[in-house]
């Protein structure tokens, strides 16, 4: 007879298990076993990856939970099970009480607590194992009280049993044979089950070491003895076999001829724990919320109310009748679809969310495939117009697919957590004593996994590698998987300086690279939230995350699996951004903007766009995309999409960019194949770049829906998959009249770029703000750029944008301690933006606040006496500059040693009103000090406020520039394309995208005060400079020129130096020269 486990812990036992849930069922089913119990410590976390991966190799689930306890005992814990009837609600509903009512981080079950919510416990199986109160009690041979203990908690529990755990310890403490015996004998003279189990936390015996490190890991503790918990390699997942002889040696140290009744109660308690992946955990199904919670009062008058605000918004978007009668025939289509599926309630609780938005003056705009949705287009959900732009519903929902769709909604980043909180008041209820409460939403978790820098730290922290070296070996490795770590050793030039053949340093990388991919510990996503009807709690259990909100403990994966909507929110910076322009425009120029109704062809926006000038900008201010839209020279919001989609992983590695741009600028053809897909392919210029063309491809060869035809797009992803539609689109495509020459061509063409296109409707979606973006920076630029400066979107540090705000032709007016707000504001008539208080180094809100709530101040003793600010912000502010205006006879150096006095001085603790009664202030008068140079002031700008406001700090080496002929950046397109030139700057972007070859190229930007510099590391020159590109913030680069299109150049670089040190060369040999 085959055994069943039913005490196991997966690696979603955090730091603690060693193996992945489906690593443990592929063992188990390797081992024809049945069943498998998945009881992982203090959570579920892993149960919907445990419950699919059983489908797919055949086995039946059952599933648990190990929890702390505290009944009187220290350290004791319990083992959960949920049985086939209703158990797993239960158990959901149980585990959210325990952690929604706790105080503590790590909630504890008590018997209070059990008590309290017995309507949920007296509906789960319990195990009391060798760590429970009961097994600590056997262990120290306290046979009455452990009978008490388990008395206590008896009728709290639906059944009970004794677990035995024999991992063949010595002597007779827990999982020793002796206390497994001990316990059996204990539960036959209380007429109570016992079970059989191995307590298990590896898969293999060679799992050992990792679950030492994870010992202490969790503890934060150094590897020894008493902190680790095993005393052999033998809690792993053993075979039947293996377990049966266990069974054997346990029931003869008991006194029993045979285990036959030990193993019969282990099977038959599994077999009552057996659970359907279907019907208890609710794997494939949907789950949305009811019609009364959207509006309606059944399904049908949800089908209504859907089709009846659709209708009504049909005249607002459209005014053409041709237009309004195509928009009718498509939304009659989608909303049949949307029947089919039963998915209203889905369309109408997302409406309701960005109505809920709006409503409260947050920008919202739509991205992913659901823009191709002409329902979300007229509910408001998205801006993008489907039928302008050629968009498909079936790439988004069809028929054919049960799966959820999936909206995403961009909402401005400052103001998310709103729409959060609005999201749970509608839909939420915090009432958790109540049972069976409908609580319709949470967030959804992220699991953070091992990867190459935390592996180096709890795996050198437990083996005890000093401090030094784990901080040095873990900050130089990049962001790679911790099984990669020899690997990028041996690639990366960087790091072959590092000396990893000590001995324990050699361990420490080889425990690492075992930790990969083991979860570490379990957040809040940055921007998802699930809805269902009111059994959410029935299917997932809750916690509170670290902002407050209740949390599903599964992963955006796992509560698609059991089908419940999930809803993306996600904070974009750039539409706080844009809103934050748009409300600078109405406060300086008394125009009211609405961005959303702006034409998409305006030829200003597209020159802006086409002169590369594009910082700021959303989507296409990085230097690959600078370098594609000089050479693209978008003309239209069709353009922009395609910029779009050809700048992204898939297309660059399969170089779809190359044919694309031949074929726009005439020199070559465009593939156009056949003249039944002209239309399809006319705007790509012959080249398939969207998912959308390769379903209407398929779709117009074959004559299938294009439901179907998005089926066989998904199949192509795939190898078997592309052999499958391979046989079925021959004979179709030929069957429609197509010769089989024209049917091969075509067939190549989808088979190469399927895979690697991108769905046309997600660069539709990121189009609008990236048009958006680019007219307002063309129409009101300090505007525009005083938002981008507030809300940092871009991926460029704030000094960039200052240095865009200089190239722009508008002024940088200085920090001054009257006139700057919190924000940067825009004065002078859209001629200058204002730099912000906040802009100071660890500037407090409270500090803004009450700087502005005190002005005017009159000088800098009643600054000091009424704003309430620290010493280090005053000083920062008097060394940037901020009292200039107000201190005009004197330098910042006087107002420094000025400011030391008043914190001397008698009545330095009396504020407000009060200084009046007090002492006089200390007199501001010259100290005759020198005031500061240009490069002083710049140091402090930078050091206090992150930016070099009065002057560029490349400035200050221009002698020697010039002396070596460097060319600056605005200069670069004068140059002959493949001469060489020097560039220098301060590095503001270093990049290692993924790239055609396979191989790591090093893309670094440099900022030299006239504009933007690129340059591109092979591999051929980082052995030499990588260390340099990385360690250095001022550069000094020599490279080859590269044309990029008419408006675009950049460098092929040979060589780079730190731009301080050759400076400093330079100046010796000056100096030694001179004399």
């Amino acid at each position: 007879m085959s055994f069943i486990h039913l005490n196991v812990a997966s690696a979603y036992s955090l730091k603690y298990g060693t193996t992945q849930p489906a690593d443990l069922v592929e063992r188990a089913a390797a081992f024809e076993m049945p069943a498998l119990a998945l009881t992982d410590r203090d959570g579920l976390a892993g149960a919907i990856a445990f419950a699919q991966s059983c489908v797919d190799f055949g086995i039946a689930p059952i599933i648990g939970v190990n929890l702390a306890v505290d009944m009187g005992g220290t350290n004791n814990r319990l083992t959960l099970l949920a049985h086939s009837d209703g158990g797993w609600r239960s158990l959901c509903r149980l585990l959210t009480s325990l952690a929604m009512t706790s105080d503590s981080r790590s909630p504890v079950l008590t018997l209070d607590f059990l008590q309290r919510f017995s309507h949920y416990s007296t509906n789960v199986y319990a195990l009391h194992g060798p760590h429970s109160l009961v097994g600590s009690l056997i262990a120290d041979n306290r046979i009455d009280a452990a009978f008490t203990a388990f008395n206590q908690s008896r009728d709290l529990f639906a059944d009970n049993a004794i677990e035995c755990v024999s991992h063949l310890v010595a002597g007779k403490g827990p999982r020793s044979t002796s206390h497994a015996a001990k316990s059996l004998i204990f539960a036959r003279d209380h007429d109570i089950d016992a079970l059989i189990t191995n307590a298990v936390r590896m898969r293999d015996r060679a799992d050992g070491p990792v679950a030492d490190v994870l010992d202490c890991a969790r503890q934060l503790v150094p590897l020894h003895p008493r902190h680790i918990e095993r005393r052999n390699a033998e809690g792993f997942l053993k075979s039947s076999d293996e377990m049966i002889s266990l069974a054997g040696e346990i029931a003869r140290a008991a006194g029993e001829r045979t285990p036959r009744q030990l193993l019969a109660t282990t099977r038959a308690w599994a077999e009552r724990s057996l659970l359907s992946p279907q019907r208890d955990i609710g794997l494939g199904g949907a789950h949305l919320p009811e019609a009364h919670v959207v509006g309606a009062d059944s399904a049908h008058a949800m089908r209504v109310l859907l089709r009846t605000r659709s209708e009504a918004a049909i005249n607002w978007r459209y005014n053409d009748n041709g237009m309004i009668k195509k928009a009718r025939t498509r939304l009659d289509d989608e909303l049949s679809t949307v029947a089919t599926l039963g998915f209203e309630s889905y369309f109408l609780t997302v409406a309701d969310i960005c109505d809920m938005a709006r409503g409260a003056g947050v920008r919202v705009a739509a991205r992913g495939s659901g823009a191709g949705s002409l329902i979300c287009h007229l509910l408001g959900i998205s801006g993008v117009d489907p039928l302008q732009h050629g968009l498909l519903m079936e790439r988004f929902c069809s028929p054919l697919r049960r799966a959820l769709p999936d909206i995403d909604i961009d909402v401005e980043s400052h103001r998310r957590l709103e729409i959060y909180d609005m999201v749970f008041k509608r839909y939420g209820n915090t009432d958790w004593d109540v049972p069976g409460n409908q609580s319709r939403c949470a967030t959804v978790a992220m699991v953070d996994t091992y990867r190459a820098r935390h592996a180096i730290r709890d795996a050198g922290a437990a083996l005890g590698l000093p401090g030094m070296e784990i901080d040095m070996l873990a900050k130089s490795m990049p962001h790679v998987r911790a099984r990669n770590i020899s690997k990028t050793l041996e690639n990366l030039p960087e790091l072959r300086s590092l000396n990893i053949s000590a001995p324990l340093t050699a361990m420490t990388i080889a425990l690492a690279e075992r930790l990969d991919g083991l979860p570490r510990h379990l957040s809040m996503h940055p921007c998802a939230i699930v809805l269902s009807d009111g059994g959410l709690l029935d299917r997932t259990p809750l916690l509170s995350s670290a902002s407050g909100y209740p949390m599903v403990v599964f992963d955006k994966d796992d509560v698609e699996a059991i089908g419940l909507l999930k809803l993306d929110v996600l904070g974009v910076r750039m539409q706080s951004a844009i809103s934050y322009a748009l409300t600078e425009i109405e406060r300086t120029e008394d125009v009211s903007v609405d961005i959303d109704a702006v034409p998409l062809d305006d030829p200003d926006t597209y020159a802006l766009i086409q002169s590369t000038h594009t910082l700021g900008l959303f989507q296409i201010e990085s230097p690959g995309q600078r370098e594609l839209v000089g050479k693209l020279e978008p003309k239209t919001f069709t353009d922009l999409i395609i910029d779009i989609s050809l700048f992204r992983p898939g297309p660059v590695k399969s170089d779809m960019i190359t044919p694309f741009l031949k074929a726009r600028h005439g020199w070559a053809k465009a593939q156009i194949i056949h003249p039944d897909l002209y239309e399809i392919l006319r705007d790509t210029e012959g080249v398939v770049v969207f998912h959308e063309q390769v379903i209407e491809i398929i779709a117009t060869m074959t004559g299938v829906s294009l439901a179907s035809a998005d089926e066989k797009r998904r199949a192509l992803g795939d190898r078997d998959g592309q052999q499958e539609v391979c046989d079925w689109f021959f004979p179709a495509a030929t069957a429609r009249g197509y010769e089989l020459p024209i049917v091969d061509e075509i067939w190549e063409v989808l088979r190469a770029f399927a895979s690697f296109g991108f769905c046309k409707a997600h660069a539709a979606a990121f189009a609008l703000p990236t048009y958006q973006s680019a007219w307002l920076k063309t129409h009101y630029p300090a505007a525009f750029l005083a938002g981008v400066l507030t809300h940092d979107p871009g991926m460029y540090p704030r000094r960039l944008i200052v240095d865009e705000v200089r190239q722009m032709g508008l002024k940088v007016a200085p920090l001054d301690i009257n006139e700057s707000d919190a924000l940067y504001r825009v004065e002078d008539n859209g001629s200058a933006v204002r730099i912000a208080l906040s802009t100071i180094t660890k500037i407090s809100d409270g500090e803004v606040t009450s700087i502005i709530a005190g002005r005017p101040y009159i000088d800098l003793t009643d600054f000091v006496r009424r704003s309430g600010c620290s010493v280090p912000v005053t000083e920062s502010a008097i060394l940037t500059g901020a009292f200039d205006r107000l201190h005009t006879d004197v330098n910042r150096r006087d107002l420094l040693l000025h400011f030391s006095d008043l914190q001397k001085s008698p009545n330095a603790g009396v504020t407000g009103a009060q200084m009046n009664l007090a002492f006089a202030p200390p007199v501001l008068i010259s100290s005759g000090l020198p005031d500061m140079s240009a490069a002083e002031i710049v140091e402090h700008e930078i050091a206090r406020l992150g930016i070099d406001m009065s002057e560029h700090l490349v400035s200050f080496y221009s002698d020697f520039l010039n002396s070596i002929g460097a060319v600056r950046s605005c200069d670069l397109l004068a140059q002959r394309s493949r001469s060489s030139v020097l560039v220098a700057g301060i590095k503001v972007a270093i990049q290692t995208p993924p790239v055609r070859s396979g191989k790591r190229v090093i893309f670094l930007t440099l900022d030299d005060g006239y504009g933007c510099s690129d340059s591109t590391f092979f591999t051929d020159t980082q052995a030499d400079f990588a260390s340099t590109l990385y360690s250095s913030s001022l550069l000094l680069i020599r490279g080859i020129t590269r044309r990029t299109g008419a408006r675009g150049i950049s460098l092929r670089a040979t060589g780079a130096w730190d731009l301080r040190a050759a400076y400093e060369s330079w100046r010796t040999k000056e100096s030694t020269l001179a004399i």
